[in-house]
């Protein structure tokens, strides 16, 4: 049926997902998902929801969520966008914001759905190296660009900008859309929405699926200036004026409802990661400062993918890229103490095998 195809679609080399194994008791630590329940307050708000009111359409703006969303961080309901998780809200800022005269900037390693979605959308791009640490260096991105889009803390590499850092890009871009992506920013990272007011230019996005274990609901939303969401309310509007369901709407209200336990787990999370990092330097790896609910490590004498093969074999599943430059990386999503702990275990068994 290829025959059938558009340009368009003979062009795009689609977003490869994490695999999702249907094999029973994996540790499963190649996603990123949170292994900690959502809070409490959401699953009663999904029982909730659960009534003859599913025969209606939800509300198309959203409106409780953004009040929620926009209590949480200081700024007005205007200043709101929501999606049908980040990877949405992401779909919409390409052609929104991003189709302009010059190609966009985003670096060479970073969330590989940027480049999908410039092929997508007919949006040139032009990758900018990381640095031989796997860092982002802000002065290369001081050049004429139709805009910027950095992942902070990036992916996979889970190294963060300072909000310095940040500001400092923004300055140096007042004419272009500079867009950061935080789903991992609440895991050590600085959030640039407290620079919202500041400029507005700057457009920051975020998803309930990783600190708030919320993977399953698909909930995402960005901030920025009122110019710009309004920019991406038409995009949505002329795509699907529905994106969210009632179940999603209710447990993402509660989900922001309930800080305590977003912050119990999440500093679990990240004394978790550093407890692994130990474990894996010990092991000899060598472990990128991450910022993020997983780290990247390689290892000096043994073959990432070789080790990412040995471990599957014990029922313990993480993420290796066969790309340039990060071929000999294992990204390694940051379980409980009991699954990091069984990672560590079959690691040093397979180390020791000649």
């Amino acid at each position: 049926m290829s025959r059938f195809w558009s340009d368009t679609v003979r062009r795009l080399t689609p977003y490869v997902p994490g695999e999702q194994p249907k094999l029973a008791n994996l540790v499963k630590l190649n996603t990123n998902e949170n292994p900690y329940a959502p809070s409490p307050r959401v699953l009663e708000a999904l029982r909730a929801a659960i009534d003859d009111t599913l025969r209606l359409y939800p509300d198309p703006n959203a409106d409780l969520l953004k009040q929620a969303i926009a209590k949480n961080f200081g700024v007005v309901p205007q200043q709101v966008f929501t999606g049908n998780g980040s990877d949405e809200v992401l779909a919409h800022i390409f052609p929104a914001l991003l189709r302009q005269p010059h190609p966009i900037l985003f670096p060479d390693i970073t969330y590989s759905f940027y480049p999908v979605y410039c092929g997508l959308f007919g949006i040139e791009y032009h990758t900018v190296p990381l640095t031989d640490a796997f860092e982002i260096r802000v002065d290369d991105y001081l050049q004429p660009n139709g805009g910027i889009i950095l992942a902070n803390p990036n992916a996979p590499t889970g190294c963060a900008l300072s909000l310095e850092n940040i500001e400092r890009l923004l300055d140096a871009n007042r004419d272009s859309v500079v867009v950061i992506d935080e789903a991992y920013v609440d895991f050590g990272a600085q959030s640039s929405i407290s620079l919202i007011g500041r400029y507005p230019n700057l457009l920051v996005v975020q998803t309930l699926s990783k600190s708030r274990s919320l993977a399953g609901l698909r909930v995402g939303y960005a901030l920025g200036h009122a110019d710009l969401i309004e920019a991406l309310e038409r995009v949505k509007n002329s795509f699907n004026s529905y994106p969210l369901d009632r179940l999603a709407l209710a447990g993402a209200i509660a989900a922001f409802d309930d800080k305590d336990h977003f912050e119990k787990t999440r500093r679990a999370i990240i004394a978790s990661r550093e407890r692994l990092v130990a474990g894996l330097v010990e092991l000899g790896f060598e472990v990128l400062p991450s910022s993020a609910n997983f780290v990247f490590a390689r290892h000096a004498r043994r073959d990432a993918g070789e080790l990412a093969l040995a471990l599957r074999g014990r029922g313990i599943i993480v993420r290796h890229f066969r790309q340039p430059r990060i071929e000999q990386f294992l990204r390694i999503t940051v379980g409980t103490d009991a699954q990091c702990e069984t990672l560590l275990a079959g690691l040093r068994e397979i180390l020791e095998t000649a």
